[in-house]
């Protein structure tokens, strides 16, 4: 048997293992319609599993469930959640093969990129158990001398965590990691496309002890059914989204009927800019990581690759033989660096950009043939790119790089920030001065000097202007999960 097969071996036992109902309570079970969806493996088109279609019912239960145990998982000791989570961490690192065989198969993303999703899941329940005992509040007295100011944080409540499909562990982590250390109870709707690695999460929470009604996984095909009800029910508390800015806007718009706390991580079209004094190796090697990272389906990846017209033809040819060097298959093979998209719908809103890029005057450079049977795409440099082309103003989402020659800094930053979204941008410059300057003057949440990776469990991640609300990870992502409170005490 060879690699190939053995890893294809291993993934299927991960599939027969995967619970496939609903997480409400303390045990899966069927949906209290009885139906069930397919989920789909986007490398063959082929059918993976049926998993349990929860509806309406469903969602009020969990959230009555969630309401009962929110109480008591409030006044439990902060050192007991830390510790729930630290062993909720090393569970998942230890069923590692596992979830990273579930994501590869239900998302499609490469077998090694899927172990790296895992460890930095994973990180995100060790760093929030830390988290958990530094929740501090305050004393001071009032300027006129009269009232000692008392404040305390507590929990804000239950939480409707919905995730996207692209990170399905990653993105669970980095909301319910904070949720439970800060004493929240917290309900899981994953993407239709990828509920199995949910599930799982699902069930090593269960493994580890962490109490009944504390986390539910709800998988459904028709989420606004599930959701809905719970969004307008005053015993929720809190909404935290990932995903597109369309979905995001309606969910802000059901939130304010219910005045919810909402967190937003939305859309993203980061400008990744080279400037001449560049290094210009080291800056492609950044753009194809960053933008070929999760087969280019990731909401901080780069989108539009502004060059300085001194350096474009070069960037852009180093780029393609870059692209043109790596292999593209089903993301269990060994080998294989680039897997399928996720949809065959996504494949052809990709490709109706770079057909509109070429009518346009763009070229492709890039070449060779993709797998059939599966959601493929060739990874696609353009060159010549005009600056405001559809697909240099609008995101991507796939392993497409248009490259568009600028000719000054103020150029440039005029181009960059008349975007709509403002989630992270890639600056490259051997000039600190520039980078200052760029860091100040780009309208994004995050950025990267001369990197390719901005991602880290210890840093806010989150954008601005169309790319969502509040910041998860580091110090501030277990913020968006407590309230302040205030005592007034006369001296």
């Amino acid at each position: 048997m060879d690699d190939h097969e053995q890893l294809r071996e291993r993934a299927l036992r991960a599939l027969a293992a995967a619970p496939t109902g609903c997480l409400v309570g303390a045990d899966f079970g069927a949906a209290s319609s009885g139906r069930t969806f397919g989920v789909e493996n986007p490398a063959t088109g082929g059918e993976l599993v049926q998993v349990a279609d929860c509806g309406r019912e469903d969602g009020e239960r969990a959230l009555s469930v969630a309401w009962e145990a929110q109480r008591r998982w409030a006044a439990t000791a902060p050192r007991e959640r830390a510790e729930l989570l630290l062993a909720l961490h090393g569970r998942i690192l230890e069923r590692r093969d596992e979830f990273a065989a579930l994501m590869t198969l239900e998302m499609g993303k490469p077998l090694a990129e899927a172990h790296t999703e895992v460890t930095y899941g994973a990180e995100f329940l060790r760093w929030f158990s830390e988290e958990a005992v530094r929740i501090n509040g305050r004393t001071t007295v009032t300027p006129e001398g009269n009232l000692r100011v008392w404040t305390m944080r507590r929990p804000v409540g239950p939480v409707l965590a919905i995730t996207p499909w692209n990170f399905p562990l990653a993105m669970a982590t980095r909301k319910l990691g904070p949720a439970l250390a800060a004493g929240c109870v917290g309900i899981l709707k994953p993407s239709v496309l990828t509920p199995l690695t949910a599930l799982a999460f699902g069930q090593a929470c269960r493994e580890v002890g962490i109490p009944e009604g504390v986390v539910q996984v709800l998988p459904t095909s028709d989420a606004p059914a599930v959701t809905g009800p719970m969004i307008q029910d005053q015993r929720l508390r809190k909404l935290s989204f990932t995903g597109s800015t369309s979905v995001g806007r309606k969910l802000l718009r059901e939130a304010a009927d219910n005045v919810l706390r909402t967190s937003m991580e939305l859309g993203g079209c980061a400008p990744f800019i080279v400037f001449e004094d560049a290094d210009l190796q080291r800056a492609v090697e950044a753009a194809r990581i960053t933008k070929l990272r999760n087969v280019g389906e990731a909401c901080n990846a780069a989108n539009t690759f502004y060059v300085h017209h001194g350096l474009a033809e070069e960037f852009a040819a180093r780029l393609a033989a870059e692209f043109d060097s790596l292999v593209i298959g089903d993301g269990l093979r060994p080998e294989v660096q680039v897997g399928p998209l996720i949809s065959a719908q996504q494949r052809e809103r990709i490709r109706d950009l770079v057909d509109d890029a070429t009518t346009r005057g763009a070229r492709v450079l890039t070449r060779g043939e993709v797998p059939g049977g599966g959601h493929f795409l060739r990874p696609t440099v353009l060159a010549g790119v005009p600056h405001d082309a559809a697909i240099a103003v609008n995101e991507i989402f796939g392993p497409v790089a248009p490259v568009v020659a600028f000719e000054d800094e103020s150029e440039v930053l005029g181009w960059a920030n008349a975007s709509a979204f403002g989630l992270a941008g890639y600056v490259h410059t051997t000039s600190i001065e520039r980078a200052l300057r760029m860091a100040e003057g780009l309208e994004v949440g995050m950025i990267g000097i001369n990197s390719a990776t901005i991602s880290n469990v210890a840093a806010p991640f989150g954008g601005i202007k169309h790319s969502g609300l509040g910041r998860e990870g580091g110090s501030e992502g277990i913020e968006e999960y407590l309230e302040t409170v205030y005592a007034g005490l006369p001296t």
